[in-house]
């Protein structure tokens, strides 16, 4: 396999220099190996030859074999059009070309026969294929023997005539130049044989042109459980290796602060799924390795207050504690938050973001030194080199998918011993996805909400009803609530027909002219984003017209009604978040999903699903489904691109898990990476770990 990546693909016969900057370009290929990795995205069969006798225009796609009778243009200028009258003896198809006219009339000739595939319609009668791909039928291609391969191409591509069958030919050709060479093995012999997999050649031929769909089955499982078993077993193997290389703070003892916070502080009783979550984290940090774990909960179950209890325990056992988030605006709320549960306990917690300066900041660095500052809450200017603690036990990352890898690791790096980890988000990670982003951490879920929450009311309105939706708005305001209303956009855009916060803004203070309004968006400073949002915290405004900024922001449990204009613009996940900014005190709450008549299958769907249910994983598993692993909140963010080339997150759990079972046995197996039978795994996971994205790095 070496040898085929230090192979450029310019070298390949029909690429050339041209077409290989535009395969770079467009598709990252520059190599034989990319090019044998670009896989198919679809395939139509052609092993069967079609009658035109039997064919109607509600077939997919068909193949005939027959001759041209006669060629006829009609038309001028653009509105040209050669037809070609195609026959087989039970009827006369018209095949159509609006584009390379010359070229086709030259290269095709009368009564000779042709393979024609396309895709047939009925026009005035008529059987019509438009631009079909003909081949002589003495000239059979590799793929028309069997399923034919469809290959993603760009719209530049596309302009440049380099279509997907384009690529099938360069495909073809790079068969041809490989014939006769097995490619080098990438799994074991004890492998394959145990699993009942095909050869890594046998499965890349079959893939691309399979003869029939069993052999593209068995090809697909081979290709897709090498690429899951892969990033399986560096995921574990890392966290093996980093379990042993890295001990943990001891924390033995639950003391004084917890037992205080627990019996005389405590706001309300513990969730079941609160107190199993605070029993793990006591397991890991009395363990001896250092914890390393993913806590996951909806908005509003109390991830703050069980983060609270961990870093109790490290208090109690000498060490402060340390709480990161990615604004000002939600640092300061976790800071609040804090400061409001110990009440008057005598526990030194403190706030340090970009705006605290002067006398303050030297005070709380100078306490950070001393350890007279016990907790402290800040933004990413906690990672400052001049922030430096006397013990840092416990390290509580929120929304960790704002931060990149290297300032997180400057956060470990602030203790001679690893403090222990705990990550907190409130975006529900389906558990396939959290296996492979997270797959190095221990996964915490808090699937309870706290006492009294109830759960947001959830409906769908058209355009039509939006007086009615304003009124449902006043009436909860004049009740003493508070209302949020969002906008997919911040200015009006001529290509999209969607409402933009701007001209929302003017409309809101229209209709509620009697109400104090607060505006909020991106493209805001963040000092006047903070004070908007102050001013809706504190009651200062009735209605907040924002874009999704607000989706990780500002907790006010007075809110009680969340509109979301163009809901069809939003993704489930994002829809949810944004969802979750209502609902946080004991009044019933309600998002008001708003659209216009024309939405497609797909939106529906999304739209009912955010009526049917309120559980953040059930939505995100949907939400994977229907856009993609790439897409779901805060994993483009975290610097992992899922660069899968076959697998799929989203429907191929069940071998997701397979795979990281047998990963997990290898590993045990041969801990030290030395026994011969596995030299070829050790071998591709050295040069998978030197061509690919650091999946170790991802924690």
């Amino acid at each position: 396999m070496l040898s085929l990546s230090s192979r450029d693909v310019k070298f390949l016969p029909g690429v050339g220099p041209h077409r290989a900057e535009i395969l770079e370009k467009e598709l990252g290929i520059r190599s034989f190996r990319d090019m044998l990795y670009h896989f198919p995205y679809k395939y139509v069969d052609r092993s069967r030859i079609y009658r035109v006798g039997e064919i109607d225009g509600s077939m997919p796609y068909i193949q005939l074999k027959g001759q041209i009778l006669s060629f006829e243009t009609f038309g001028e200028g653009r509105q040209r059009r050669l037809v070609a009258h195609f026959s087989d003896g039970t009827g006369v198809a018209d095949l159509v070309w609006f584009q390379g006219i010359k070229f086709i009339a030259g290269k095709y000739k009368c009564h000779e026969e042709y393979i024609v595939f396309g895709r047939p319609t009925v026009f005035g009668g008529r059987i019509n294929i438009a631009h079909p791909d003909i081949d002589p039928a003495d000239r059979m291609s590799l793929s028309s023997m069997g399923l034919r391969p469809y290959y993603n191409t760009t719209e530049k591509m596309k302009r440049m005539n380099f279509s997907s069958s384009a690529v099938e030919k360069l495909m073809e050709n790079l068969f041809h130049v490989i014939d006769g060479e097995t490619l080098e093995e990438t799994l074991s012999p004890a492998i394959l044989a145990s699993h009942g997999l095909m050869s890594l050649s046998e499965a890349l031929l079959n893939v691309h042109f399979p003869k029939n769909p069993e052999l593209l089955r068995k090809a697909r499982y081979r290709l897709k459980f090498e690429e899951l078993f892969y990033i399986q077993l560096n995921i574990l193997r890392y966290s093996r290796e980093r379990r042993n290389r890295f001990g943990g703070i001891v924390f033995g003892k639950i003391g004084d602060k917890f037992n205080t916070f627990y019996s005389e502080y405590l706001p309300f009783s513990l969730t079941g799924a609160q107190k199993r979550v605070i029993r793990e984290m006591r397991r890991d940090m009395g363990s001896g390795r250092q914890m390393n774990r993913l806590l996951q909960g909806d908005v509003g179950s109390g991830k703050t207050l069980v983060a609270l209890m961990a870093m109790l325990i490290a208090l109690d056992n000498g060490y402060q504690a340390c709480m990161m988030a990615p604004t000002e605006i939600l640092a300061s709320q976790h800071y609040e938050t804090l400061c409001r549960f110990l009440g008057g306990m005598d526990v030194r917690v403190e706030l340090l973001t970009g705006s605290v300066r002067g006398r303050k900041r030297e005070e709380i660095l100078e306490g950070l030194v001393a350890g007279e500052v016990h907790i402290l809450v800040g933004t990413h200017a906690v990672i400052e080199d001049n922030v430096v603690f006397a013990s840092l036990g416990l390290a509580v990352i929120d929304e960790q998918h704002r931060f990149g890898v290297e300032q997180r690791a400057r956060l470990w790096a602030k203790n001679r011993i690893l403090p222990h980890v705990l990550v907190m988000t409130a975006t529900p990670i389906p558990r396939t996805l959290a296996m492979t982003l997270y797959g190095d951490l221990d996964v915490s879920v808090i699937d309870e909400l706290p006492p009294g929450r109830k759960p947001v009311t959830t409906v769908h309105r058209f355009d039509s009803m939006r007086a009615s939706m304003y009124e449902f708005v006043r009436g909860q305001i004049r009740m003493g609530r508070q209302a949020y209303i969002v906008y997919p956009l911040i200015e009006e855009s001529e290509k999209m027909d969607i409402k933009n916060l701007e001209d929302g803004y003017k409309i809101v203070c229209e209709v509620f002219p009697e109400y104090k309004i607060s505006k909020v968006h991106g493209k805001m400073k963040p000092s006047e984003k903070d004070a908007e949002m102050r001013r809706f915290a504190q009651c200062d405004t009735q209605i907040m017209v924002a874009t999704t900024v607000i989706e990780v922001g500002v907790n006010v449990p007075n809110a009680s009604v969340m509109v979301i204009e163009n809901a069809e613009r939003f993704g489930l996940s994002q829809l949810h978040q944004l969802r979750g900014r209502v609902g946080r005190g004991a009044d019933q709450s309600y998002c008001i999903l708003m659209t216009g008549y024309k939405l497609s299958e797909e939106t529906r769907k999304r739209i009912q699903i955010m009526v049917d249910t309120n559980d953040g994983f059930e939505i995100a598993e949907a939400d994977m489904k229907l856009r993609g692993p790439g897409d779901i909140e805060g994993t483009q963010q975290s610097g992992v691109a899922f660069d899968l080339k076959i697998a799929d997150l989203a429907r191929d759990g069940q071998l997701l898990q397979y795979v990281r079972e047998v990963a997990g046995k290898l590993i045990d197996d041969d801990p030290q990476a030395v026994r011969p039978e596995n030299a070829v795994v050790w071998r591709q996971l050295a040069e998978i770990r030197k061509r690919n994205v650091d999946w170790s790095a991802i924690s």
